[in-house]
């Protein structure tokens, strides 16, 4: 490994560090206090009002300052919570702990005890009394005001990320917290979280292409999960009634700034519910995160003032496509109709999308989707791209389904869920005659799970939420890279 003057210069200090004794990789040290604890108690307290407490605290953390003077410094350390300076001087640690700190380069990490103090400048400052080298950084971090540019290198190195850049740490910290919030609001709710399998040897429970694998023992090519679903249904027919998964999904797909290939799904199934139990639920599950995590409802998301506070636009996919192309997909159309019109409009039409409701999918997404801005329930899906849902029973063609939409972008999937066994076998066999036809994110035929279906599911509302791009609107992030802390990458060249 080649190393830079820098990098030499640092491991000769890590064997000056190992002559005096000492580790330069460390052992165990207990703090007292992270940063931010010392400046909420003391912040509001003069000079001479700390000199009258002459309170002790011991903290440590990473160096990102240093200004050395001579006999005495500054210096300032980092932890999880924030910065907080350091005075030094070979007065108050003696001649062999300052000529152990002359040692320190920024990127180390220390530990110190001593008085909490105000300089001059009114800055609230610890008074070093006793300094503990615990590691050597060998690698020089990014300098100050410039960080990492490469936006790659960021993702990429994601610890050097977290060291020098407040905001994307904020986030790593945010994320937990509403996955926290979401959780309590479910339990809250009577349900029941749970845990199904990753490896599977079906694709089934939603659109896509998926990893595969292969199991050695069975001589078994698997496949990495597209979707939760199933599995959680079944828990339903066994009579768990309200069950919900966060948990991993793996979609072999491209990588953009709303896409990674493995992302985090919650789904949730409530036995007895429908659709608008869903909506109910998502509107008061948004709004219960806004609150409890951030403390407002409006969040400024890609160029958009987001408002969460309800009640939320509730609109069918036919009824939007009308209200921007004047086109009325409600009334009776045969499929020659519908392709006339396509081609009027000039959208393609795929082998396998060459029936009604492919159609008015199409539509939806030239003329529509992007213009869902503030929060929109969108409802009312064609059967041909919702093979898991509930027939509308007014009008077959179309389902109970609907998508939620944020800013033009898809945030939850939710169903009033099919629990026909002979529909849904029926549903699975359209799917392969799809594959057939060219749509290689056709779902497989799931026979055992249309057996369980024949035990008999209860009704139920079920919904699935994309958690990387809920965090993305929360923590108002542009991309998808900044919510999930090792995004998928392309090799470095």
């Amino acid at each position: 490994m080649e190393r830079t003057d820098q990098e030499l210069v640092r491991i000769e200090k890590a064997n000056r560090i190992r002559e005096m004794g000492i580790d330069p990789f460390g052992h165990r040290f207990d703090r007292s206090h992270f940063a931010s604890e010392i400046k909420d108690k003391y912040k509001d307290y003069d000079h001479d009002k700390l000199e009258e407490l002459d309170d002790r605290v011991t903290i440590a953390g990473r160096i990102m300052f240093i200004r050395k003077m001579g006999k005495a410094s500054f210096f300032s350390i980092q932890d999880k919570t924030g910065k907080m300076q350091v005075y030094i001087s070979i007065n108050d640690v003696g001649e062999e702990s300052y000529n152990l700190f002359k040692t320190a380069d920024i990127g180390d990490i220390v530990g110190v005890t001593g008085k909490v103090m105000k300089t001059k400048t009114g800055e609230l400052t610890i008074k070093c009394l006793e300094y503990t080298h615990l590691v050597k950084a060998l690698r020089p971090l990014p300098e100050k005001y410039h960080g990492l540019t490469d936006i790659e290198e960021r993702y990429r190195r994601r610890y050097v990320d977290l060291i020098m850049n407040e905001e994307s740490k904020r986030n790593a910290f945010l994320r937990p917290k509403i996955i926290r919030c979401i959780q309590n609001f479910m339990d809250n709710r009577g349900f029941v979280e749970v845990e199904t399998p990753v490896l599977t040897t079906l694709l089934t429970g939603a659109s896509a292409r998926p990893f595969t694998t292969h199991h050695n023992a069975q001589d078994l090519d698997m496949y990495l999960r597209i979707a939760l679903e199933l599995p959680l249904k079944r828990l339903l027919v066994g009579g768990m009634e309200a069950v919900y998964e966060i948990g991993r999904v793996f979609r072999n797909e491209g990588m953009d700034t709303r896409h990674n290939p493995e992302f985090t799904e919650l789904e949730a199934y409530l036995a007895f519910s429908n659709l608008d139990g869903m909506m109910d639920m998502t509107e008061d599950m948004f709004q219960t995160i806004g609150r409890e995590v951030f403390g407002r409802l409006t969040f400024n998301w890609c160029g958009n003032e987001i408002n969460l506070e309800g009640p939320w636009k509730r609109i069918s996919m036919v009824e939007s496509i009308k209200e921007k192309t004047g086109i009325d997909f409600k009334k009776d159309m045969t499929l020659e109709e519908a392709l006339k019109l396509a081609e009027e409009h000039n959208i393609e039409v795929e082998e396998h999308e060459k029936s009604f409701g492919h159609i008015v999918n199409l539509f939806f997404e030239k003329y529509v989707e992007d213009s869902l801005i503030q929060p929109t329930f969108l409802y009312g899906h064609p059967i041909e791209i919702s093979p898991l849902t509930k027939k509308n029973p007014e009008d077959p063609r179309f389902v109970d389904r609907f998508e939620l939409f944020i800013g033009g972008k898809e945030f939850a999937n939710a169903y009033t869920e099919l629990n026909d066994p002979i529909d849904q076998l029926e549903r699975f066999e359209n799917q392969i005659k799809e594959r057939n036809l060219g749509n290689d994110e056709a779902n497989d035929i799931d026979i055992d799970f249309v057996e369980a279906l024949e035990y008999g599911m209860p009704p139920a509302g079920g919904i699935g939420y994309g958690i990387d791009r809920l965090c993305m609107l929360f923590t108002e992030s542009d991309s998808i890279r900044d919510v999930i802390l090792f995004p998928t990458m392309k090799e470095r060249k």
